[in-house]
């Protein structure tokens, strides 16, 4: 028996905060491994996820303290004086981070540290990776299939190099910067622009990364870190399914609390003005406390539904919302004229392929999409039906958080009962989600009694 989703019988309405940051979190724990003391991130966002990148921290010889949201976190006195094997779960940022990180840190002639993960997490590519690694001198070697974990990592002089990417990947660029760190010389990540800059960030605020004229980063090393203290802000991609949703249903009137504003993160919000939503932002201070320029922007993001128009995401505009595709093609079912998504292949690459997850997931709904390489076409308005209370329509996430959240969204407006083959996975980066939305729902959800 699966649980059903919950209906909107009403506007959303109501304020919420949304769990820290995920991204920062994770850089939280992997760059405290460089530092030279205790290391403190408030607002911790503690799931599935980022568990991953702490247990492998812990595996590596740190220490951790988590109370109330904050982590401290003690690095390891020094690399393993033992061959290791890390499970890094289903996060790919876990992996490649410390793909970078490690291949710089380990020890020449040490024991080797083998990265793996779980039957998701070894599907998804780590060439884009270890080749700009290599390059550097890394000594790295496929322990299973090529171009996919488990990676064998064992400790080289490196050197740094400027690397042009291929992809605009904040993973890639963030695993170079980390190897620059224990490298002999400059490293510069050209390519990424558009891409997420909390590592940049972080780096810059600890006098260890600087950029060129043209905005690409650069680090110099070999270097430690300071010890840093970092406030995480709320996660923009937590917050946008509670956004599209109040985008999508008119009269709701939804504000997220303490969100990272970024301009690598904002991209969701412009969509949603362009789709018809009023967006309304109240900057606050930086959230990093480590310097002045080291934190992120963060404010209050009030979103009230209205009129709903098409509305197009290109290439250039992916890298600042590509975890919020999922819940945008939501949105576009419920919009007048045809949405297009292009540039977005990567999303064939995440923890599913989730161009073709949405696709099949919002036909079987009764929407009109067209489904293509790099994208999606959807035509709209479309009336999304499900099942019965018996017979539900189940839909399926394959384990993705990102699409599990994005067809309880759809569940909001659908005529009829939908439930998820695997509702849990939310807790990836996002436990408690349920809870949150039947909140803002409050006397208006609709949910089998």
């Amino acid at each position: 028996m699966h649980d059903l989703l919950l209906r909107a019988g009403a506007p959303l309405s109501g304020a919420l905060d949304v769990p820290g940051d995920k991204s920062i979190s994770h850089r939280a724990v992997l760059l405290a491994l460089l530092a030279d003391g205790p290391c403190r991130a408030t607002g911790w966002l503690d799931c599935a996820d980022t568990r991953s990148s702490l247990a492998a921290a812990l595996a590596l010889g740190a220490s951790a303290a988590f109370e109330h949201g904050v982590l401290t976190l003690t690095p390891p006195p020094a690399p393993p004086r033992d061959d290791l094997v890390l499970d890094c779960g289903n996060s790919g940022t876990t992996a490649r981070l410390l793909l970078g990180l490690l291949a710089a840190w380990l020890k020449p002639g040490g024991p080797a540290v083998t990265l793996d993960g779980d039957a998701s997490l070894r599907t998804r590519p780590m060439a884009r990776v270890v080749e700009p690694l290599r390059r550097m001198g890394a000594d790295l070697s496929w322990a299973g299939n090529e171009g996919r974990l488990p990676v064998t990592v064992r400790g080289a002089p490196m050197r740094g190099c400027t690397h042009d990417l291929a992809v605009a990947s904040a993973q890639v660029k963030s695993a170079l910067l980390l190897a620059g760190l224990g490298a002999t010389g400059i490293t510069t990540v050209r390519g990424a622009a558009g891409s997420r800059d909390h590592t940049e960030r972080m780096l810059r605020g600890m006098g260890a990364s600087s950029s060129e004229p043209c905005g690409s980063p650069s680090v110099s090393g070999p270097r430690r870190l300071p010890a840093f203290t970092l406030a995480v802000p709320g996660d923009p991609s937590s917050a946008a399914f509670f956004q599209a949703a109040a985008a999508i249903i008119p009269g709701s009137d939804v504000t997220v609390r303490g969100q990272s504003l970024n301009p690598t993160r904002t991209g969701a919000l412009a969509v949603l003005q362009h789709a018809g939503a009023l967006v309304d932002l109240v900057v606050q201070d930086a959230a990093g406390e480590v310097a002045a320029d080291a934190g992120e922007p963060t404010g209050s993001v009030r979103v009230r539904g209205r009129s709903r128009i098409a509305f197009a995401i290109e290439r250039p505009q992916v890298p600042a919302l590509v975890d919020e595709i999922p819940v945008l093609a939501v949105l576009a079912t419920q919009c007048a004229g045809r949405s297009t998504i292009s540039g977005a292949a990567e999303l064939r690459v995440k923890e599913s392929d989730r161009l073709a997850l949405l696709a099949r997931n919002l036909r079987r709904l009764g929407a009109a999409v067209a489904e293509r390489d790099d994208g999606l076409v959807i035509d709209g308005p479309c009336v999304l039906r499900g099942g019965t209370r018996d017979e539900p329509l189940v839909l399926e996430t394959a384990g993705d958080h990102r699409i599990a959240m994005a067809m309880a969204v759809a569940a909001l407006i659908t005529e009829g009962e939908t439930a998820l083959d695997d509702g849990a996975c939310v807790a990836v980066s996002f436990p408690g989600f349920h809870e949150v939305m039947e909140c803002l729902l409050g006397p208006g959800a609709q949910r089998r009694p």
